[in-house]
C-alpha cells in the first residue's frame, strides 16, 4: 500500500528556518498527479502551502519567498525548505500528493516557531 512518510519539523525561533521531507513507499512518486505540503493550525481549517504539478510550482501568498517545495524523483521524495519563519507558521504540516484521483497523506508533523 503506498504510504507517504514525512521526517523532519520542530522548533525554532522566529527567523529560523526548517525543512520537512516526505518519502513515498511502496510506489513510485512518478505515478502522483501532483505532491505539495498542508498545514492545520489549531482552530483553522487545514490550507494548502505548496505543491508541484510536475510542470507548475505554487504556493500560498503568506509563504511566497520564503518557502520553496522540491522533488527528488530518483530518491522517491519532496522536501519543503521554510525560512524566515514566523509563530503564525506554527502548524502540524501534512505531506500531501494526489494518485490516479485519490488522494494521501502523511502522519503529520508538528512545526513550532517560538517568538
Amino acid at each position: 500500500q503506498v504510504q507517504l512518510v514525512e521526517s523532519g519539523g520542530g522548533l525554532v525561533q522566529a527567523g529560523g528556518s526548517l525543512s520537512l521531507s516526505c518519502r513515498v513507499v511502496s510506489g513510485s512518486i512518478r505515478n502522483f498527479n501532483v505532491l505539495g505540503w498542508y498545514r492545520q493550525a489549531p482552530g483553522k481549517q487545514r490550507e494548502l502551502v505548496a505543491s508541484f504539478n510536475g510542470r507548475t510550482t505554487s504556493y500560498a501568498d503568506s509563504v511566497k519567498g520564503r518557502f520553496t517545495i522540491s522533488t527528488d524523483i530518483d530518491k522517491g521524495t519532496q522536501a519543503l525548505e521554510m525560512n524566515t519563519l514566523k509563530p503564525e507558521d506554527t502548524a502540524v504540516y501534512y505531506c500531501w500528493g494526489n494518485r490516479w484521483s485519490r488522494e494521501y497523506w502523511g502522519q503529520g508533523t508538528q512545526v513550532t516557531v517560538s517568538s
